[in-house]
């Protein structure tokens, strides 16, 4: 099919990039491919494969700059000197799921949040499919939305989408928004904004109409002092383990009650699959999305029952010697590791560190001291967290590699302690991303 923008650049070339690139292709548009790095062998194999013209280590702004449309991967700023110049030029600058979200005509649940999306997406997604819906999984898990909207045909997806994603977002709609919480995150990216990362993340709402859904936490504060950010017309349902919602789920006692838009049902707390009041949230937001959609009371508990978790969060690895060792890597800011402290039942020898994304240690003061004998920083700058838990801990120490800090961890600890990593920081000092910041995690202890 031919399109009224013939000429599209695709910025960046991950699976984001690689996913727009093939879709583009199947549109009909005539496409460039650049990214400023190094593309991964495999990416460049399948661009090859599909004769789509690209470079790495460098842009060539005239191929980029004579485009109608740009498709940007999120991991690059508006501040990006090409993308400023794209701007002023009148191009338009666009996310995946804005491009892939204009040739599809699936119905959309888009689940945003600081902490518990992707625990929350895989969820949801775990129930359509054991209903039997045709449903695909994108976003910030599993292969891109815009890879699958050019190869699959599904009538669901269930799309994870960070802020960055929705900076980018101009068109695209959810029918089903779960805005889960907001905590300060990413707001290196925000010139230290709060207000503007809260924005970001209200984006959820913007094209919904009053045929759509909106579903929200009752119990976070920010969300609540700013709905005015809502620009939707969405029905609204909330979760809470604090009140009792007029419609949506909550906590009474030892039962989950689900009185969203099919009949009042409920299910015992402690049969949730995944421990702690924060899954109890994760699950009553996926549990909602799913009645919206008339699934069964029966397919939602067994859903709620039998979810085995995400890799990377809050992890049980294995036990060396009495040790236990916890591989929480996805945790990239203070309020996921509050959560991984929160539920510790042993003594912690905590390993943290990576890329500050402007963090308040302060809010784990009170954590660490109760539950942490041992630090071990991990990253290429440790100096703040260094500072500001020196005195709080028996022992900080500090390394560079992850093979050294699960072995500097394990030697700190002894039998009945738990080696927790869960870092409150961006990986990309030291790892390629979260997963493999995990990943190395789990190689070392395999290694002790």
């Amino acid at each position: 099919m031919k399109t009224d923008n013939p000429h599209i650049a695709i910025l960046g070339a991950g699976e984001s990039g690689v996913g727009s690139a093939i879709l583009a292709q199947k549109q009909g548009f005539e496409l460039w491919v650049s990214d400023n790095g190094k593309i991964k062998p495999d990416y460049k194999a399948e661009l090859d494969q599909y004769n789509i013209p690209w470079e790495e280590g460098g842009h060539t702004f005239e191929k980029i700059l004579t485009a109608q449309t740009i498709v940007k991967s999120p991991g690059i700023p508006d501040t990006a000197d090409i993308v400023q110049q794209a701007l002023n030029k009148g191009i338009e600058v666009i996310s995946e799921i804005e491009f892939a979200g204009r040739y599809s005509n699936a119905f959309m649940i888009g689940i945003t949040g600081s902490n518990g999306k992707t625990t929350t997406t895989m969820w949801t997604y775990q129930t359509l499919k054991i209903a039997g819906l045709n449903v695909g999984l994108g976003g910030n898990v599993g292969q891109s939305f815009a890879r699958q909207v050019a190869m699959k045909n599904y009538d669901y997806y269930v799309i994870e989408l960070s802020s960055f994603q929705l900076d980018g977002m101009k068109k695209f709609k959810c029918n089903i928004a779960l805005l889960l919480n907001i905590t300060p995150d990413h707001l290196d990216r925000y010139d230290n904004n709060f207000e503007s990362y809260i924005a970001a993340k209200f984006r959820i709402t913007q094209n919904q109409t009053e045929n759509d859904y909106l579903i929200l936490n009752a119990d976070d504060q920010v969300i609540n002092e700013h709905l005015h950010f809502n620009k939707g017309k969405a029905q609204k349902l909330e979760f809470s383990t604090l009140t009792r919602p007029t419609k949506g789920a909550w906590l009474d006692n030892d039962k989950i009650i689900f009185n969203s838009i099919n009949s009042e049902f409920d299910m015992i707390y402690t049969k949730l699959a995944l421990e702690g009041k924060h899954n109890a949230t994760n699950g009553m937001a996926a549990g909602i999305a799913a009645d919206i959609l008339r699934i069964s009371k029966d397919n939602i508990r067994e859903s709620l029952m039998t979810f085995s978790g995400v890799e990377h969060r809050l992890e049980p690895f294995i036990s060396v010697r009495g040790v236990e060792f916890i591989n929480d890597s996805k945790a990239t800011n203070i309020n996921s590791t509050w959560y991984a402290l929160e539920s510790m039942r042993k003594p912690v020898i905590w390993i943290v560190g990576g890329i500050d994304k402007g963090n308040d240690y302060s809010e784990l003061d009170e954590l660490v001291r109760q539950k942490v004998k041992s630090i071990v920083c991990l990253g290429t700058d440790n100096q703040k967290i260094k500072s500001f838990f020196q005195g709080k801990v028996d022992h900080i120490t500090e390394a560079f590699s992850m093979k050294d800090a699960v072995a500097m961890a394990f030697d700190m600890g002894k039998k009945g302690d738990c080696v927790l990593l869960s870092p409150a920081c961006a990986s990309f000092d030291l790892f390629d991303n979260y997963e493999d910041r995990g990943n190395q995690f789990k190689m070392s202890v395999r290694a002790l």
